[in-house]
């Protein structure tokens, strides 16, 4: 299952690593006698000077060069995030083994839309996950990766414990699908902000472990549910998965910031500023904090705009198998015992997946490393489409390595693919824009798989459905590539940053969430 992982919104480190050296810009002024005025690109990617003064406030105080430790305290921030990425996606990957009691316990002979309201309990909580990606953003910069990771993970807490206790649908919507989808959200991004702060140079190591080792959640969940917590009931069940995000809460408590948000900036002016302010300026400043966590230019940039609309596309049958194969499972093979085995196959493939086509992702220059995630797409729809044709239980768990496989693939190109597309000054927007596009179409997927079952009385016609919109985005994105270079030929006369600032020394490890992009920020402007 997607990770939003390898992306992000507005980090904290970016903010600050992003600005040019004091005594350079002084040294500019004293031999010009005046400033330099920012080209027309500049002004495109950022605020003009007069407005950026405003809304950093004292952040100019902060050191020009943030150097992170690369270790020591911050392999327990690493194991603090990896516990975080694998506990919220762990469960959701096995939510299909939930999916099946709660459609047990709720479970209505005259009700024919059983199948239907059920797959919204877990499409919720992962379109959540996405939605409230640009929102959490912000409060990650204002408040700090420590207040946003500690108050989400108790509130997925307190979604899974209300859980157990929830005896309707409709409650759980709310316990499960809202409070735990949006609280893994707040949780979750924090967790990869922060590797920013403790790792540069190691960023690609500390993220691959992060990833890898959340992967085990995914194999061992499956197993935990179906052997050890499954037989209790559901209420236990939820019961259990709630200490999940109890000691995640914990562990959060280590996500100590070492270069200080945003809000800590504003609100540490002194009294004489204070003083001094009017209520128009300050206006200004939180209307300037608006226009930059919502800053919608990304859209202007024609390839951006089509490979968003295919990604969205692509993700409306994303979902469908992890929350209904289990079911289709029981339907078609009875009761075999081992129907986890596939999450496990999943989980251990996607895992491998994502170190894998990182590697060969370094290896393609460019916007043609799209072409990895057209392949991911095509071959997720062709499986999907496969499921109903398996006559065996191995033939299932062939196509569910493949599964994995791409789902690892599509994760881990996603933000080089922005960089290449947009450039590092706008790629977190991008990404964040992004997932909350994506967030409708997830997670309107399952439920209409579920209706889907209702009419026709089983799975085949969803998953054959399924299959499509994989199909047709990746379709979409491989014109991507061809516009991008229609783009660069027709604007060849001028530098454009949107196009033309690539990362000349990263591999897809350091373009992750938290990077700290010092050198690119660093080089004269074109």
């Amino acid at each position: 299952m997607m990770h939003p992982a390898n992306s992000s919104c507005i980090t904290e480190s970016d903010d600050r690593t992003r600005e040019p050296e004091p005594g350079a810009s002084e040294s500019v002024e004293r031999a010009s006698g005046k400033r330099e005025p920012p080209s027309a690109a500049e002004q495109g990617c950022q605020l003009g000077h007069a407005e950026e003064e405003q809304v950093r406030g004292d952040d100019a105080a902060s050191p020009a060069q943030f150097v992170p430790p690369e270790g020591g305290y911050g392999w327990l921030v690493a194991f603090a995030a990896t516990w975080c990425n694998g506990s919220i996606f762990g469960i959701q990957n096995s939510f299909g083994i939930l999916h099946v009691m709660l459609a047990q316990e709720h479970e209505d002979p005259n009700d024919q839309a059983s199948q239907f309201k059920v797959a919204w309990v877990g499409a919720l909580a992962m379109g959540m996950i996405f939605f409230c990606s640009p929102v959490v953003s912000m409060f990650t910069d204002h408040f700090g990766c420590r207040k946003t990771a500690v108050g989400g993970a108790f509130v997925a807490f307190l979604g899974l414990l209300s859980s157990s206790f929830a005896t309707t649908l409709g409650l759980r919507y709310f316990t499960y699908g809202l409070l735990f989808g949006c609280g893994s959200s707040f949780a979750f991004q924090p967790s990869l902000v922060i590797l920013g702060h403790y790792f540069r140079r190691r960023l690609g190591l500390a993220n691959g472990v992060v990833t890898a080792a959340s992967s085990l959640f995914t194999i061992a969940l499956p197993v935990l549910l179906k052997k050890v917590v499954g037989p209790l009931g559901l209420s236990r069940t939820f019961q259990i998965l709630s200490l999940f995000m109890l000691v995640q809460s914990l562990l959060a408590l280590s996500f100590r910031p070492l270069i200080p948000s945003v809000g800590a900036g504003m609100g540490s002016l002194g009294p004489a500023r204070d003083q001094g302010s009017t209520a128009g300026s300050r206006w200004r400043r939180g209307l300037m904090k608006v226009r930059k966590y919502f800053n919608a230019r990304v859209f202007k940039v024609a390839t951006y705009r089509v490979w968003a609309f295919g990604v969205a596309t692509a993700v409306l049958g994303y979902m469908v198998p992890y929350i209904h194969l289990m079911n289709f499972v029981r339907e078609e093979f009875g009761e075999t015992q081992k129907e986890w085995v596939l999450l496990v196959c999943i989980g251990a493939s996607s895992g491998a997946g994502r170190l894998l086509f990182g590697k060969v992702g370094d290896l393609i220059a460019g916007v043609k490393k799209i072409y990895l995630q057209v392949a991911s797409f095509m071959t997720l729809g062709l499986m999907s489409m496969m499921i109903p044709q398996c006559r065996v239980f191995e033939g299932l768990i062939v196509v569910c390595v493949f599964m994995g496989l791409c789902d690892g693939c599509f994760i881990t190109i996603m933000a080089p693919i922005a960089f290449e597309l947009v450039g590092p000054m706008r790629a977190s927007q991008a990404i964040g824009y992004l997932l909350g596009l994506m967030a409708v179409p997830m997670t309107a997927g399952p439920p209409i798989a579920g209706l889907l079952h209702d009419h026709f009385g089983n799975y085949h016609v969803a998953f054959y459905l399924a299959g499509v919109p994989p199909l047709v985005g990746g379709m979409v994105l491989f014109f991507v590539p061809l516009v991008f270079s229609r783009v660069r030929r027709k604007h060849s006369d001028r530098c454009d940053p949107s196009t033309h600032s690539m990362l000349k020394n990263c591999t897809n490890g350091d373009m992750l969430p938290g990077y700290t992009d010092t050198e690119t920020q660093q080089e004269p402007p074109h």
